[in-house]
């Protein structure tokens, strides 16, 4: 039985896609490796200048590198609203004690919002958005299959560690779609239980034994398909599908981080106090 289209499977296979959008034929690695020293440094930076650099500069490598879906283009709008709502939020939350020499944007009887707030809150939702719009360069153009593969392949991580956490993961659209199968089951028997928190929490708790009871033959089922294949008999295991380390991702990660330290060189964020 397939899961509907509507489940979010996070390992399925991906679509074919346009010869343009050259993040998908990078090894995940590198795509997740390449950005990794920037957004540890982002953690400490305190100007808004490098984080919008990094912001601005990742937006246009997803336009570029991958297929501009509904979900990519949901997410990349969504970035500004979360953006100024967090700001916002931010900038109300900081100690006006700390920034009441800055000048006074918004004054409600009592309560003052002074400009150093506002640039101190604007300055943590970039970082936060920065850090976000980094991980998205693999998060949105690698499958859960080929990263499991590269980290066996070229991480040398166990195939035994790799391939289970693999199978493991696949539960998580197995078990949505069994979710969404006993909640059917539920409603044809008139056993929904009315609305209000109390009939939902009540509903939920009878989802928990056939899920459960679900979850268990499925799990005897994958590792009685896994001995069968002699899984764990061997130290190694040849790969049907290789997920090789090219000259382009060599590229592509020296790239990456030449950019990134040439932006932390020209903005040197650690000098602002």
């Amino acid at each position: 039985m397939h899961a509907p289209a509507t489940t979010f499977d996070p390992y399925a296979a991906r679509g074919a896609a346009s010869p343009v959008r050259f993040l998908y034929r990078l090894n995940p690695l590198a795509k997740l490796g390449a950005p990794l020293p920037a957004m540890v440094l982002l953690i400490f930076v305190r100007d808004a200048a490098t984080p919008a650099i990094f912001l601005l500069a990742s937006c246009l490598l997803l336009l570029v590198g991958v297929s501009l879906t509904r979900r990519v283009a949901g997410i990349l709008l969504a970035l500004p609203v979360g953006i100024l709502a967090i700001g916002t939020g931010f900038a109300v939350w900081t100690d006006a004690a700390l920034v009441d020499d800055t000048p006074v944007v918004l004054q409600l009887g009592g309560w003052t919002l002074y400009a150093g707030a506002v640039a101190i809150g604007f300055a943590t939702a970039l970082r936060l958005a920065a850090i976000l719009a980094l991980t998205l360069i693999a998060g949105l153009s690698t499958t859960g299959p080929d990263l499991v593969r590269s980290t066996v392949q070229q991480l040398r991580v166990p195939y035994r560690i790799g391939y289970t956490a693999l199978a493991a993961f696949r539960f998580v659209p197995r078990f949505g779609h069994e979710l969404d199968v006993i909640r059917q089951a539920h409603r044809v028997r008139g056993a929904h239980g009315g609305r209000g928190p109390f009939s939902a929490v009540a509903r939920w708790s009878g989802y928990i034994v056939p899920l459960l009871a679900g979850a268990i033959r499925h799990a005897e089922r994958v590792a009685l398909a896994m001995d069968a294949r002699a899984f764990g008999a061997y130290p190694d295991r040849t790969e049907r599908h290789l997920v090789p380390w090219r000259v382009r991702d060599t590229v592509f990660a020296v790239a990456f981080v030449a950019a990134s330290a040439l932006v932390f060189w020209l903005t040197f964020p650690w000098g602002i106090a």
